[in-house]
């Protein structure tokens, strides 16, 4: 399995590392059955995360014909008062720090990542996952209608406003597209993407290297609908 990560301009590095990490040890714990590389829609450049300007550089361009999964991160930014309003709309101007989060990711609208992230999600052998506001790249792209998916709690009403099926769970399964809650869900979703494509013991032996145990169920759409408590 060839994972690829999307870097862009603006990124949370959390939402990058946590899931590099899992998988890059999942890689060795198997001897090579998972492989992960940073990517960008540009291609190999060096990216500036939302976070004190940290960079990363992305080594190979985004290709959904290369991944078998292409994992989206959240960006880290301004999260505002409730009912503050960002002074620009999403998706215009120039990318600059300290942005309102739903600025940053509206503006990878005016990249080719849509284009691409979309032949991923058309592509029957290609999985992608998101982590935190990843999710809203995709629903901000018209990708997510009809979709069961999460994000960070703070944008569970935006993403259920595109017509995703927004649910409040750490990780949820909806088949070809696996998305995380909030910042630390990476680590949950990389190690549960360990478990289901490579296997538990793999996945058990990272979560063990890490001292990390995964935290809460993964949520699919499946058996009876629970009665209101």
């Amino acid at each position: 399995m060839h994972v690829q990560i999307s870097l862009f301009d603006g990124f949370d590095p959390l939402d990058v590392i946590a899931p590099y990490e899992v998988l890059y040890a999942g890689g060795t714990a198997s001897e090579g059955a998972v492989t992960v590389e940073l990517a960008s829609a540009e291609g190999p450049r060096e990216v500036i995360s939302g976070t004190g300007g940290l960079v990363l550089r992305a080594t190979a361009a985004l290709d959904p014909e290369r991944a078998d999964m292409i994992l989206v991160p959240g960006a880290s930014g301004r999260v505002g008062e409730p009912g503050e309003v960002p002074e620009e709309e999403a998706g215009t101007g120039e990318w600059k720090q300290s942005e309102f989060i739903p600025v940053l990711l509206g503006r990878t609208l005016t990249t080719e990542l849509p284009a691409l992230l979309k032949q991923a999600m058309d592509a029957p052998d290609v999985t992608v996952a998101t982590v935190c506001g990843g999710s809203l790249v995709l629903a901000m792209a018209g990708l997510l209608e009809g979709r069961h998916a999460t994000t960070h709690h703070t944008g569970l009403d935006m993403l259920d406003a595109t017509g995703a099926h927004a649910v409040r769970a750490r990780v949820v399964d909806d088949g070809d597209l696996i998305t995380g809650a909030g910042v630390t869900s990476g680590l949950d979703l990389g190690l549960y993407l360990l478990e289901r494509e490579v296997g538990p013991r793999i996945a058990h032996a990272v979560e063990e290297l890490f001292a990390y145990e995964r935290r809460g169920t993964i949520w699919r759409a499946k058996g009876p609908t629970p009665a209101t408590f």
